[in-house]
């Protein structure tokens, strides 16, 4: 399983997919992000994959970690976001329907 890094200018459904595709081969992902920029993009993408997620009856729990790494021999703090899937206890379908039915 590889690490997702996550760009300021990274698109967020792009991600999203990528995530949701990851965690539904592995039940779990890591995602990486360097700056406010990127980490606001990896945010939208795990709510986002969460959503994707929905169809195949899952849930996400996300533990984010403040790492170190290096880049060009500079240490540089990243975020990096610990994604595990688990059985979602919420019925999706029925909940939408109720919403739609009050609307």
């Amino acid at each position: 399983m590889d690490l997702i890094k996550v760009s300021g200018t990274s698109r967020t459904s792009a991600v999203a997919g990528a995530i949701a595709g990851v965690i539904r081969e592995y039940q779990r992902a890591e995602v990486q992000a360097i700056g406010s920029q990127a980490v606001n993009q990896a945010v939208k993408a795990l709510a986002l994959a969460r959503r994707y997620l929905r169809r195949d009856a899952l849930d996400i729990v996300v533990i984010p970690e403040f790492v170190d790494i290096n880049i060009e021999d500079k240490v540089r703090t990243a975020i990096r976001f610990y994604v595990e899937s688990h059985p979602s206890e919420i019925n999706y379908e029925e909940q939408e329907e109720q919403e739609d039915a009050e609307v």
